[in-house]
């Protein structure tokens, strides 16, 4: 049995000691495939030049995150743009998106940068990953406005209650992303998920370093967890891990064109 990681920032510094052991490890737990959003222009290169030397099992995006939008943001755009030329492999556009919670200092610029890279989403067919805190009224009117459009893409980190499903589950082509948050004792998503969201609409992730789940809550995350959020999963919607994996596997094909071999 094996199942992918949608999402997880191993290019980050938190893992500069040990990072070949974190994919290591992970490979052990069970997992085929890395997926590594980029945040700004430097991660973008630097993932595209991580997943270079792990061809096959790490698999890069290239994105402005809402938090790094700054005043320069037209110009980083550009030059992030210019990594989806034909000699990289972005497999997505991501983490790209719209927060809010702490400031609006920048709100227009988050707006304007967001739409710009749902744009280019259309124009290259590569999917979005979508970061969203704070702001999910925005970034629906947004989206709909290219909906017919869209390849699809992945809700990145959802929490949410059925009314937040609904409301995103709309956009046909794109797929919830579930982490470690699922796990939580206070979470309401053992519950929400399985009697409001379909098996074909959900993908597993662990957004490392960051929300690991129980039981190694307050701990570095790490790929190798994503195990732990499938089998509470899978409890959850009272199916097996086997089958939770094949069909999460089956969305990310679907989704991202990522098959494991």
């Amino acid at each position: 049995m094996r199942f992918i990681d949608t999402h997880a920032h191993v290019d980050g510094e938190e893992f500069n000691d040990d990072r070949e052991v974190v994919i290591a490890r992970a490979k052990e737990a069970g997992v085929g495939a890395i997926f590594l959003p980029a945040i700004d222009l430097p991660t973008s290169r630097n993932i595209l030049a991580l997943c270079q030397q792990h061809q096959g099992y790490l698999y890069p995006m290239v994105g402005l995150h809402p938090e790094e939008v700054r005043a320069d943001y037209k110009e980083v755009l550009s030059a992030i743009k210019s990594l989806l030329s034909p000699l990289s492999t972005p497999i997505a556009i991501g983490e790209v998106g719209l927060d809010y919670y702490w400031s609006r200092e920048f709100e227009h610029e988050q707006l304007d940068a967001f739409e710009a890279q749902v744009q280019w989403s259309v124009e290259t067919r590569l999917p979005l990953m979508i970061h969203c805190r704070k702001a999910q009224n925005e970034m629906v009117h947004l989206l709909k406005h290219y909906a017919k459009e869209l390849p699809g893409g992945v809700f990145h980190c959802f929490t949410g209650n059925e009314k937040e499903v609904e409301e995103l589950l709309q956009f046909d082509r794109f797929v919830l992303g579930v982490g470690g948050v699922l796990t939580f004792k206070k979470s309401h998503l053992p519950e929400v998920l399985p009697s409001t969201v379909p098996l074909d609409r959900i993908v597993l992730e662990t957004d490392s370093p960051y929300m690991a789940p129980v039981p190694m809550r307050g701990q570095r995350n790490e790929p190798a967890y994503v195990a732990l959020v499938l089998k509470k999963m899978a409890e959850s919607y009272g199916i097996s891990e086997a089958e939770l994996a094949a069909r999460t596997n089956e969305n990310v094909a679907r989704v991202f064109g990522i098959e494991l071999k």
